[in-house]
């Protein structure tokens, strides 16, 4: 019996051992993160904004992490199949997510059959660089500025129209949250891509265009072929001196656009925590921010929570101007 006694005092204390160093090995395992390449998905072709600014942080973030990162462009259905491969990725923080706001704010709602939520699936990790969009017009239209413009299109016996590229963009939800708020009618005109509507409202097809910045629209400005009106981010933007903030002539505007990384939700905090310190310090050092600012693109950090409620005050702004317009992309 005294035999049977110890055995089982011996295998209680084995087990006991066990079940404390579990915790062990895994904290452990999250100090030593990372112990082998992350890879950082990109939802675009190589060559565009967000392909450039990743290659822009892919070197230094090698050298803070001391891991290679690689680039993977996983293009196609507007970012859809690499969100939806992010979110089904392991939750180990070997697998990021170079993201604009839009997908996780606007496309699962504009597409019933997005496959992720963007609030669900996703930890927010870092935030990375801001942009405000530009409200330009035809340089033929009778107005310098927001107000007068405004007021000018009020008096049309037809709604003056509008380019976006395509429904459901970034640029149709912001265009249609301004009518709405100058108490504006418009007609949408979808285009496949930036580049055409830029052509579009130089030519005088539509006579306003919201969109990003790029170096041919700044080209038509500087003419007088297109004249800027305002930018939509909540301040003036040092990406256009002089130009309003839209939010001071019709109140509570705001269509700002942000780039940032996320993981898979469940990825351990910790490691979350040590991402986002990395990332933090390669988006401040001052090369990041000359050449962020060269792409037309303010440099910029958050705390995981920060960039959290980003979303979630995005996807609170653009629920209503899809449900309200009926916007569809499927």
């Amino acid at each position: 019996m005294k035999k049977m006694i110890r055995a089982a005092s011996a295998a209680a204390a084995t087990l006991l051992a066990m079940c404390v160093q579990v915790p062990a090995a895994w904290a452990q395992a999250a100090h030593a993160f990372p112990n082998k390449p992350i890879r950082l998905v990109v939802p675009y072709p190589a060559g565009g904004t967000t392909d450039i600014m990743a290659r822009a942080i892919q070197a230094p973030l090698q050298e803070k992490l001391g891991q290679p990162v690689i680039v993977d462009n996983k293009p196609g259905a507007a970012g859809v199949l690499a969100a939806r491969e992010v979110a089904r990725a392991p939750a180990d923080g070997y697998t990021l997510f170079f993201v604009n706001g839009g997908i996780v704010s606007v496309t699962p709602k504009v597409m019933e059959n997005a496959g992720f939520d963007g609030e669900k699936d996703f930890a927010p990790v870092a935030l990375v660089s801001t942009a405000p969009l530009f409200v330009v017009i035809n340089g033929q239209v009778p107005a310098k500025d927001l107000q007068t413009f405004i007021d000018y299109a009020k008096k049309q016996p037809s709604p003056l129209s509008y380019a976006s590229a395509g429904v459901g963009s970034f640029g149709h939800l912001s265009s249609e949250l301004f009518a709405k708020t100058a108490g504006l009618k418009m007609t949408h005109v979808p285009y496949k891509g930036q580049a055409p509507t830029t052509n579009a409202v130089i030519s005088g097809e539509v006579q306003m265009l919201i969109t990003t910045a790029s170096s041919t629209m700044n080209e038509f400005i500087a003419n007088g072929r297109l004249h800027l009106l305002g930018v939509t981010s909540a301040q003036p933007s040092p990406l256009a001196p002089g130009a309003p903030a839209v939010g001071s002539v019709l109140k509570g505007y705001k269509a700002e656009t942000w780039f940032g990384i996320l993981a898979p939700a469940g990825t351990p905090a910790q490691i979350v925590d040590q991402l986002n310190r990395s990332i933090n310090e390669v988006v401040q050092t001052p090369d990041i921010e000359k050449r962020f600012f060269g792409f037309g693109l303010i440099a910029a950090t958050a705390t995981p929570k920060a960039l959290g409620a980003m979303i979630t005050e995005d996807v609170a702004r653009w629920t209503p101007v899809v449900r309200e317009n009926n916007i569809s992309a499927n």
